[in-house]
């Protein structure tokens, strides 16, 4: 880097540093006393059977002593003002002890205990205080633990790694434990009262955020699924090639510009905008943006020894599905790789079920098994909370069993109590057999059971023609479950818990809840369809092709004379890869199969009437599912239209669009290709404005606005991938 280059660099750092007061002022800018991080309290907790480290800042070059009892240390601070000692390793021990920090002043430190250190981490279930807790007035009359502390570190975005937070230690008393984390608390007094050491709670945490703040630049790397967010991160760090590349660019656009205004300024002539920083250049400062919360409320965190981490997080992140797993790897292992002492334990919560608006059932169970999924990172483990839910509130106030299940956690893998039950139940095999599953479960610790001594709930099956998941019934043996339905005849997969609403009765033997996952290979949405494979594909189009000329990908229209039933298979995948499908079956409308397809000006295509016994599958609760209906519809035509219900369509709108619609002039207009169950006031599918390509409307079930036909949307960009394919029953 050249030496202009890297004076730029650092007057850009400096001045990030001083703008606002996101910043932490750094203690070595600073000059004077000898001084330690703003951690570096009365009242600490030191990490036992660890080389205790202490560091600080002070006078280039000046000595720096530090002793604890009769350990005793010196060093130098360095040229910057920075220094570091480390002291031999201690055992627990409830006896406090003084640190004493002697340079050109003295720093006394009291009530120093040495014990076990626990990062807290995550958003606003972590943060979660005693106080608003489950019996909280109980809990906090009760909480004389002088031999646990904690501290709190400041809410504090950065844009550059922090060397020092202000987070002074508490001891845990009545007085004090209503403001600590309460899943914290509730681990660490099952742990004191177990291991009879002290217990040290580092709480930084902060509610509403996402995983990507809370992840050093370092987590990112490597990470194919994190490439653009890690390529993003780099792109934005001063003295990375990227950041200079890019800078020059900029540098030489506009030094290019400057000569041009100057010209323009001589000859009185316009000059056009000065080139605009780069977005790409622009730092990261907001508590949601990736890696600004590691930087202000972690980084200044790494050199302190712990045993490990507890993590609870995740609402904010809950559409992810499984790339939540390459985050939690990129949390875990940045750090792990920035604090530097090997792969220490980390626990994390699974978060609750919860009523998230109008969102699919499905989007949070898969966010769970992305969670469930984590657990393969080496030394880590997962409480389940499906038990102890509350469905209207996000913050579920029952913590006592949640610092419980964490604790038992560490205390089976990190203290030596290796009989405790300390992990859910979950699923290790699933075996066919004939009309049944038999699914077999490891860490029971027993027998099955269920809370409330009836049948497990919440298992659906699935296979050929079952016309899709079946509710199951599920009958215990021992540490198996055998599952059947009598609408699956082969059941070849399961799910179980699979909506943000589950709050399932299964237990292991100890108690615990299992959580929600999903087995084998489902079949495709068709092959679950009784009856499906007796039609024949006509036409399927490729709805990325909508325009003002139909080309079908596949034409098979000449291949078939006869039939006496019409299907249509609708598939949309958005670009998050969720995939809703619908299948829709009548008795022919028309003996012209050339009319069946999208309805343009060329096919001739009109319909607007009633269709008979319609069966209606869909691949989730978008529309009711049914057979034989006999108030089907279509309005298919290519002409513009009107909500004016001519037809007098019971339970039409007349004003909005739905399935009372009018075909006017002109004849080749907006168009309009839409089935309807009018008895449920559904909108089964709907196909319309195909000339716009892009901006046609598309949907399956009802549009939550005003026109449930979803006319006026513009929608189809949405979906990456949409497919049409037009079905026919032959007459043999």
């Amino acid at each position: 880097m050249s030496h202009h280059r890297h004076n730029f660099c650092r007057v850009l750092i400096a001045a990030l540093l001083l703008c606002g007061s996101a910043g932490v002022v750094h203690p070595s800018l600073v000059r004077g006393d000898v001084k330690l991080p703003g951690f570096f309290t009365d009242h600490m907790v030191l990490q036992q059977e660890k080389p205790i480290r202490v560091w600080g800042w002070a006078e280039p070059t000046e000595k720096v002593q530090v002793t604890i009892g009769d350990d005793q240390a010196s060093t130098q601070a360095d040229q910057d003002g920075r220094w570091l000692i480390e002291l031999p390793s201690r055992s627990a021990s409830a006896d406090p002890v003084e640190i004493k920090v002697t340079a050109n002043n003295e720093i006394q430190l009291q009530d120093i205990l040495i014990g076990e250190v626990w990062l807290c981490s995550g958003q606003s279930n972590m943060e979660w205080r005693v106080q608003s807790s489950v019996n909280a007035a109980e809990e906090i009359a009760a909480a004389n633990f002088p031999q646990i502390r904690h501290m709190k570190v400041p809410r504090v975005p950065s844009p550059v790694a922090q060397d020092d937070v202000p987070a002074p230690w508490q001891v845990c008393s009545p007085e004090t434990v209503g403001q600590f984390t309460a899943a914290g608390y509730f681990m660490a007094r099952r742990l004191h009262q177990e291991l009879n050491v002290p217990i040290g709670l580092v709480n930084s945490s902060w509610g509403g955020t996402r995983i990507e703040p809370w992840t050093p630049p370092v987590g990112f790397e490597g990470i194919e699924e994190l490439k653009e967010l890690s390529d993003s991160v780099t792109q934005r760090t001063p003295g990375t090639d990227t950041f200079e590349a890019v800078l020059q660019n900029h540098l030489k656009s506009t030094k290019a510009w400057v000569v041009k205004a100057e010209q323009a300024l001589a000859n009185d002539s316009f000059i056009e905008p000065a080139p605009e920083y780069p977005s790409s250049l622009t730092p990261f400062t907001t508590r949601s943006q990736p890696t600004t919360l590691y930087n202000g409320m972690i980084h200044p965190l790494i050199q302190m020894p712990i045993r490990g981490a507890i993590w609870y997080q995740g609402e904010a992140n809950r559409s992810d599905g499984m790339l939540y797993k390459a985050k939690m790897q990129a949390l875990i292992e940045g750090w792990r790789t920035k604090w530097n002492q090997g792969p220490f334990p980390f626990y994390f919560v699974q978060i609750a079920p919860y009523q998230y608006g109008d969102e699919a059932g499905p989007v949070l169970a898969k966010f769970w098994e992305a969670q469930t999924a984590s657990q393969a990172i080496p030394n880590t483990a997962m409480v389940v909370t499906n038990d102890i839910a509350t469905l209207n509130n996000i913050h579920p106030p029952n913590k006592q069993d949640v610092g419980k299940r964490l604790a038992d956690l560490a205390l089976r893998h990190d203290y030596g109590k290796t009989d405790l039950v300390a992990h859910s139940p979950e699923l290790e095999s699933m075996q066919p057999e004939g009309s049944q599953l038999r699914l077999r479960f490891k860490n029971v610790g027993g027998d099955l059971k269920t809370s409330d001594g009836k049948s497990p709930d919440w298992f659906e099956i699935i296979g050929p023609k079952s016309g899709g998941f079946q509710t199951a019934t599920a009958k215990i043996e021992g540490s198996e479950i055998v599952l059947s339905s009598p609408k699956v005849q082969h059941p070849v997969a399961v799910r179980f818990a699979w909506d943000k609403l589950a709050e399932p009765n299964l237990r292991g033997a100890t108690g615990l809840p299992v959580s929600a996952f999903r087995a084998g290979k489902v079949p495709s949405f068709v092959q679950t369809i009784p009856g499906a494979d007796d039609y024949e594909l006509v036409y399927e189009l490729d709805l990325n092709k909508l325009g003002d000329s139909i080309q079908y990908d596949i034409d098979r229209h000449a291949d078939i004379s006869k039939f006496d039933r019409v299907a249509y298979l609708v598939s949309l995948e958005d670009a998050s890869g969720n995939i809703k499908s619908v299948f829709v079956s009548m008795d022919a409308f028309t003996d012209d199969i050339e009319k069946l397809g999208i309805p343009t000006a060329d096919s001739k295509a009109n319909f607007q009437q009633a269709v008979e016994s319609m069966n209606v599958h869909c691949s989730d609760a978008s529309v009711s599912p049914a057979t034989g209906i006999s108030t089907g519809r279509i309005e298919f035509w290519p002409n513009n239209y009107s909500p004016s219900n001519d037809a007098k369509v019971p339970g039409a709108s007349g004003t909005a669009f739905d399935f009372g619609d009018q075909p006017g002039p002109p004849a080749n207009g907006y168009g309009c290709m839409q089935v309807h169950n009018v008895g449920a006031r559904e909108t089964v599918f709907a196909i319309n404005n195909w000339k716009r390509g892009r901006d046609a409307d598309l949907g399956i079930g009802n549009h939550s606005g005003e026109h449930t036909d979803w006319t006026f949307t513009s929608n189809a960009a949405q979906y990456d991938n949409k497919k049409l394919q037009v079905l026919v029953r032959p007459v043999k």
